[in-house]
């Protein structure tokens, strides 16, 4: 009995069930196509060479040194602890190489507007953002994860140009990061001036109160650092304890004249002397007064002048006497009342003192916050000339560990063997589409010719025979 016929859906699929045979036939009847897009390729891969203009590629490798260099304690940037943060801060700086201020300082140091790789002859608008856009093209900046060394490829249609623009990016990659921190710097040092404007003032007022409160209470400070009304209080002190010694002792030689006794005891004062040599010499004529008595009877001439001699010696005695005695007295009574003079001005300083000393505790407390003021004021001033100083500094431990050389072959277009392979290839894989698409083009149309033919997708999918 007869096969059923397969229904058009079954023809039109049976395309796609291809096998090698017919995929060989379709190439086999091809290879004139293929051989020649082939050869259209490999030629047109050739002359890649000669119609694009090589370009060359300069790279360089940077250390970029999170931690910068430690020229001063105490730096204004604290350095990155931490790896993360050290990556992040190295990535950070990293990016500035590639960044608008470089590429700009670039082509302002290399005058690329007038390099016409850079700007074109045709380009309209800002040559400088014109030669900075197509810079950017031209520089690629890679980084390694686990170091702090980038390398920088620059590519452009001389070798000599690259090397230029690698190193002036490398440069003005520095100057860029030792600007940076100089900003930083300055902007501190600014806002510290300003600052210190303030403070200034406040210690000028802080110390302008010490002296007026030292003014209005008189508080007067010594060489020794005392208050003068306390070293006039010991001054006087002194001088009340000397009064009083010398009351006890003319005390004492008043009373030693009263009583008759200052003879001996003041034998070495020259007040007292004469009073001791007239009772010497009163004491000799009584001698020899006894002795000559034994000799000669009481009327006798002798006698009656050693008496003479020895009364005129005891008035005189008893003048000196008296004059001592009120002479002492004299010297006792001037003493004593020095005494209660200088114990009234000691008493009445004391007073002074104990009002210096309740002003004292004031002018201390105003003397602190003057010193405190002053402290604050001079560890900003002396912070603000380190900062400017440390904005004079370049710090960016930045080092070139490969500089670039002159690269010895460029970097586009490939070699000419290379353009050639690739160029057959693709022209033969063109070759290969066109072949197999024209063989699967004839099978449809001549499945639509010959509908009742058991072809190869007749064959394929035919559900059933006679």
């Amino acid at each position: 009995m007869p096969g059923r016929q397969p229904s058009a859906v079954e023809r039109r699929g049976a395309f796609l069930a291809l096998d090698v045979q017919h995929l060989y036939d379709w190439i086999r009847q091809g290879w004139l196509v293929i051989a020649g897009l082939a050869l259209i390729g490999a030629l047109a891969g050739a002359s890649v060479v000669f119609l694009v203009k090589p370009r060359f590629t300069a790279t360089s490798e940077v250390l970029v040194d999170p931690a910068g260099l430690k020229v001063v304690n105490e730096d204004l940037y604290a350095s990155a602890g931490q790896l993360d943060g050290q990556m992040l801060a190295a990535a950070s700086k990293l990016r500035v190489l590639s960044s608008g201020n470089v590429l700009s300082q670039v082509v302002k140091d290399l005058d690329l507007v007038r390099d016409r790789e850079f700007v074109p002859a045709d380009a309209t608008g800002d040559p400088a953002v014109i030669a900075v856009a197509n810079l950017r093209k031209r520089v690629k900046v890679e980084s390694d994860q686990r170091s702090f060394v980038a390398s920088l490829a620059v590519t452009t249609e001389d070798a000599a140009k690259s090397i230029d623009i690698s190193a002036t990016m490398i440069a003005s990659f520095r100057k860029e990061l030792a600007k940076a921190e100089s900003d930083g710097a300055s902007r501190s040092v600014t806002g510290l001036e300003d600052r210190l404007s303030e403070l200034k003032d406040a210690v000028n007022k802080a110390e302008e109160q010490v002296e007026t409160y030292k003014r209005e209470k008189g508080l007067q400070p010594s060489v020794a650092g005392e208050l003068t009304s306390q070293t006039s209080l010991n001054q006087l002190n002194t001088q009340v304890l000397e009064a009083q010694r010398l009351v006890i002792a003319e005390e004492a030689a008043y009373k030693e004249l009263v009583s008759g006794r200052a003879t001996l005891a003041s034998a070495d004062n020259p007040e007292t002397a004469t009073l001791a040599a007239l009772r010497t010499q009163y004491a000799q004529t009584q001698q020899q007064l006894g002795v000559q008595s034994i000799i000669y009877g009481a009327r006798h001439p002798v006698i009656a002048r050693l008496q003479s001699a020895a009364k005129a010696l005891e008035t005189q005695i008893a003048a000196e006497s008296g004059r001592l005695r009120v002479a002492a007295k004299a010297r006792l009574d001037r003493a004593q009342a020095a005494l209660a003079a200088l114990t009234s001005r000691s008493s009445s300083q004391s007073a002074t003192v104990f009002t210096d000393n309740e002003a004292l505790v004031q002018l201390r407390e105003l003397e602190r916050d003057a010193q405190s003021k002053a402290a604050v004021y001079e560890a900003f001033l002396a912070r603000a000339q380190q900062l400017n100083e440390r904005g004079q500094l370049d710090t960016t431990n930045i080092r070139v560990i490969s500089t670039a050389l002159p690269p010895q072959n460029r970097s586009w277009p490939p070699s000419l063997a290379v353009l050639l392979v690739i160029g057959a290839i693709t022209g033969s894989a063109i070759g290969l589409t066109i072949a197999i698409a024209k063989g699967i083009w004839r099978e449809i149309k001549n499945d639509k010719n010959n509908p009742g033919n058991e072809g190869l997708g007749v064959a394929r999918t035919a559900t059933g025979t006679a």
